[in-house]
């Protein structure tokens, strides 16, 4: 009998324990929600039930999370962290949240990830970390991210993206890198996004596109290159995607218009598969007096300049050629009269030498 009570009490302790709630939060048994937003945390606070699967704690001041902050909420599903002032996370912060799906770290000031960042994620399919300071990425952040299927990194300031450092990511879906600070696209960056559909590359500093840079994705639907810098592409950079359709957002470049880039849109817009969305917003700044004309209505003249300037050199050519062969036909037979002339005269020396 005792042994009976004594495991009734362990029971009931266990069941309070997992219904207890911290008291500046607010929890929800029957949906296992907790909702601590706006309360003035400064850290995670204890004594979160450990069934909980959601767990609001946006909108405090959380300057650090600490080593094993998570610990115990082993149910958890969806953490919601954004606007919370976060500026560093030490190494084990999230490792215990082997069922997370959902992790919103957005609106913070973090400048670094902990190279063990994804340790423990592997169940993690939503990951938001926008507006934050993000300069380098190590790949090892990421290398634990196996299920992720949408990755927003957008407003921070990403440079490089290294080869390898998303190869982890093979069931990405969605990629977010608008308004950072990305050079170029180098060849080997996306090698294991097939499955990608969405790839957001608007408003960073874009010169240089690799040509293959693009060719894994075979399942894009929509690339956005808006408000980069890029003066030219090549035809091959969008030829190598190999999909069955996929839109392309382009405009709000410093385009240079010229026969050359001309001849790449007429290319892009005869493939079927390829459907320049903003072509007709497209802009060239230079040469000067082009600035500010759209492209699509002057596509058909750019090439006029450069059909008449080989039209005149072609002319230019034929007649210094025609000119060059009426020339030594004529000094051909110049010679040849000479030379008769000079055949005459001795003939003419020989018979009057005879005559005397």
């Amino acid at each position: 009998m005792l042994h009976y009570l004594i495991l009734v009490f362990v029971w009931l302790t266990m069941v309070m324990a997992t219904k207890r709630c911290p008291p500046q939060c607010s929890c929800y048994d029957s949906a296992d929600l907790v909702d601590c937003r706006a309360r003035g945390l400064t850290h995670v606070p204890h004594g979160i039930p450990h069934g909980s699967w959601l767990l609001d704690l946006s909108w405090n001041e959380i300057p650090e999370l600490r080593s094993r902050s998570f610990t115990g909420v082993w149910a958890l599903k969806v953490l919601l962290l954004s606007n919370c002032g976060i500026k560093a996370m030490q190494s084990n912060a999230l490792t215990s949240l082997s069922y997370l799906e959902k992790l919103d770290l957005s609106h913070n000031e973090m400048q670094l990830l902990p190279p063990d960042f994804s340790e423990g994620l592997g169940s993690l399919k939503d990951l938001r970390m926008a507006n934050n300071s993000l300069g380098h990425l190590e790949a090892s952040a990421f290398r634990g991210l196996e299920s992720l299927q949408r990755l927003d990194l957008s407003h921070n300031c990403i440079q490089v993206l290294e080869p390898g450092m998303l190869q982890a990511l093979s069931s990405l879906r969605y990629l977010n890198l608008r308004w950072n600070l990305l050079e170029e696209v180098r060849v080997g960056t996306l090698t294991m996004q097939q499955g990608l559909a969405v790839l957001l590359l608007d408003h960073n500093n874009v010169t240089r596109i690799d040509a293959e840079a693009f060719a894994p994705l075979r399942s894009l639907t929509l690339l956005s290159l808006q408000g980069n810098r890029l003066f030219s592409v090549t035809f091959k950079t969008f030829l190598s995607l190999q999909t069955p359709g996929t839109h392309l957002q382009l405009s709000a470049n410093p385009w240079l218009c010229d026969c050359e880039l001309h001849r790449v849109f007429a290319k892009i817009l005869r493939v079927r598969r390829l459907h320049v969305d903003d072509y007709r917003n497209i802009t060239c700044q230079a040469p000067p007096p082009l600035a500010g004309a759209s492209l699509a209505y002057m596509d058909s003249q750019l090439c006029a300049a450069e059909t008449a300037t080989v039209l005149v050199i072609s002319v230019t050519v034929i007649v210094t050629v025609v000119f060059a062969i009426v020339m030594a036909e004529r000094n051909r037979k110049k010679r040849k009269s000479l030379r008769n002339q000079g055949k005459n005269w001795a003939e003419q020396e020989s018979l009057d030498g005879q005559d005397r």
